[in-house]
């Protein structure tokens, strides 16, 4: 009998789809059901976002070191620098990796907060989705990812990683130039047997990629929870209702 009802219940049609007015109006057990799965997301995207903070404090840390020894004495190589870099790209890596799975959990919070709570907090909008409950179910049934390597990539590197990287090559050009006045700054850039112009064509070749990534245009699967907006209308709202 309750296979048979479950089987009749169609999530896209209106009165499914906006559950979110009916856990106001009444106390439902998808109601509870939800509430816990919410604080599960939640709970799931913070560990997520912690680990994605871990790898950036962990990018800092190892350029505050190498910046520390790389001009501590002039007889320091200045190719630590470019060690650095490869270093901070490497976490690179690690946390586009980890931004990918994080983007999992949040795209699942804010598929509920705009077709469930939004929904029940104000009916008369309807939802953003009609189809949001199969969505959902079908991501909890087969989890997948929601962005791509490359975007999660260009997201990290306008976020933090592209200023990373900038102030490893302003301080690698300030070696090789400022720091050894005697020496045309090509002739200050060899490293070992390879010639100075071949190590600044790597250095120049890698840092165009890395713009081109940052920068070229996509389209943006992303969840974001962020809209530009007017900062004054949140007040205006708060003085027209008192």
């Amino acid at each position: 009998m309750t296979e048979s009802n479950s089987d009749d219940i169609d999530p896209t049609e209106r009165d499914q789809r906006e559950i979110g007015r009916k856990m106001v109006e009444q106390s439902t057990g998808l109601g509870s059901v939800m509430a816990h799965a919410y604080r599960g997301e939640l709970d799931q995207a913070t560990t997520w976002r912690q680990r994605l903070d871990q790898a950036t404090t962990w990018a800092v840390t190892v350029i505050a070191a190498i910046l520390t020894w790389a001009f501590s004495s002039g007889d320091n190589p200045h190719y630590i620098l470019l060690v650095g870099v490869v270093v901070v790209t490497i976490f690179l890596g690690i946390e586009a990796r980890r931004y990918r799975d994080y983007d999992v959990y949040r795209s699942r919070i804010r598929m509920l907060q705009q077709n469930l709570f939004a929904n029940a907090l104000d009916p008369s909008r309807g939802v953003e989705h009609p189809d949001w409950r199969v969505e959902l179910s079908n991501d909890y049934r087969m989890p997948t990812l929601k962005v791509t390597f490359g975007e999660a990539l260009a997201n990290r590197l306008r976020r933090i990683y592209l200023a990373l990287l900038g102030v490893l090559l302003a301080a690698w050009l300030f070696r090789i130039s400022a720091f050894t006045p005697r020496q045309d700054w090509l002739t200050s850039a060899a490293i070992a047997a390879v010639p100075g112009v071949v190590v600044v064509g790597v250095v120049t070749t890698f840092f165009v990629a890395v713009l081109g990534i940052a920068l070229w245009p996509r389209e943006r699967h992303a969840k974001g929870e962020f809209r530009e907006g007017d900062p004054e209308a949140w007040k205006e709202d708060e003085n027209d209702s008192g």
